[in-house]
């Protein structure tokens, strides 16, 4: 019964909630506003809603837009000179998950010497601990998968050496946080069930973390709940407000997990095949690993009850045994329409299921150090293995 709660953030949630912006205390007077290289912010008019906001606030911005789905360092970096030379004196995210950690990594390097990678905990990362506070970040989420508008982490890949690892700290909280599932009707449907497939299993993980705590069972039970009940009506009609609000809700409360517990290996498994393969979709990519990975965990004996419990959470309410919750998980990958992902249909090549099994160990090992219980090499490959197809 011993852990740590902190979670500075203020969070705003709600539909409408994006119309009460410019009535917040904002932490600056200058915003630098990250967006994606993509359209889909301008052309539902979400960036102009915005800008209207800060105008009502009286506070000036200026636009970075240039963040590819997977954060790169290159673009953290450009985005650290551009913040500089405008002079914004805070950081607003509007986007997914990787817009919003591209903020928190470009408000950190706004302030700080040197590379982002310097500052990477894992692979070839520096390990250096920032010496200047980043910039203030404010978080507008777009979208209801990662949850970092509620957790202190943010996600880089490097370019050149296909390592995705994720880096973060107390002052990489955002300050105030946006969750206005209104600015979410308009995700298709692939991409809300592989955004809500990513949110389910930051809390089954952090439900199975060994530093898991009776305040982070009730976010995660919770959002394994919501998840299992709304998903499947989001991702078949993504106008249903009230299914987009409980998946939101969801994914907030799973965000929350994250800095309180946090992801164990199922996320050191899926970071090098989006690491090599930025084409793949993170949520797609954990799809395609998770019915192996929580099998294996069912077989081990080791999480029995807490994988009961993810199981009636998740629906199955007649759940006995820990492979009940792999049956659960099918049934909503099915009911999900995402039941046909394959890895060779990105490229991924079954030769390579051994170098992808080094690289989560190298890249993300400390995640392995987080799990229920040892998972070994082989057996990590043997996860991938399984999963191929």
């Amino acid at each position: 019964m011993k852990f740590q709660y902190f979670i500075p953030t203020k969070v705003l949630f709600g539909c409408g909630q994006l119309e009460m912006l410019h009535k917040q205390k904002l932490p600056g007077k200058k915003a630098l506003i990250v967006i994606s290289d993509g359209t889909s912010v301008k052309k539902h008019g979400y960036l102009a809603r915005l800008q209207e906001q800060l105008e009502k606030a009286s506070v000036a911005y200026a636009v970075f837009d240039k963040i590819p789905p997977n954060p790169t360092e290159v673009r953290v970096m450009e985005g650290a000179e551009f913040v500089k030379k405008e002079a914004c004196d805070f950081v607003i995210g509007l986007g997914g998950g990787s817009i919003i950690d591209a903020a928190k990594a470009i408000a950190v390097m706004a302030t700080n010497e040197g590379n982002i990678w310097d500052y990477i905990f894992g692979g070839t990362g520096g390990s250096k601990v920032p010496k200047v506070a980043p910039l203030p970040i404010v978080a507008i989420t777009t979208t209801a998968g990662t949850g970092t508008e509620a957790d202190p982490w943010a996600v880089v890949t490097h370019q050149d050496r296909n390592e995705k690892i994720g880096f973060g700290y107390d002052l990489t909280y955002p300050v105030l946080s946006i969750v206005d599932p209104e600015l979410m009707l308009t995700v298709p449907e692939k991409l809300t069930a592989y955004q809500g497939f990513d949110a389910l299993f930051h809390s089954t993980e952090g439900y199975l973390n060994v530093i898991s705590s009776p305040i982070n069972d009730m976010f995660t039970l919770k959002a394994i709940e919501l998840i299992g009940k709304y998903l499947p009506i989001a991702v078949k009609d993504g106008k249903n407000v009230e299914a987009r609000e409980n998946v939101a809700l969801a994914n907030t409360l799973s965000g929350m997990s994250e800095g309180i517990s946090g992801c164990i290996s199922e996320h050191a498994m899926e970071h090098p095949l989006t690491g090599h393969n930025p084409k793949l979709e993170h949520g797609a990519g954990l799809i395609m690993i998770c019915e192996a990975y929580y099998a294996y965990w069912a077989k081990t004996g080791i999480v029995d009850q807490r994988m009961i419990d993810m199981a009636k959470a998740l629906g199955k309410q007649d759940a006995t045994k820990a492979e009940d919750f792999v049956t659960a998980l099918h049934a909503l990958i099915v009911a999900c329409g995402v039941d046909d992902l394959k890895m060779s249909d990105y490229g991924i090549k079954k030769d390579d299921l051994r170098m992808y099994t080094q690289a989560a160990y190298e890249t993300m090992g400390r995640l392995f150090e987080r799990d229920p219980g040892e998972l070994v090499f082989d057996d990590c490959l043997k996860i991938y293995e399984n999963s191929y197809k």
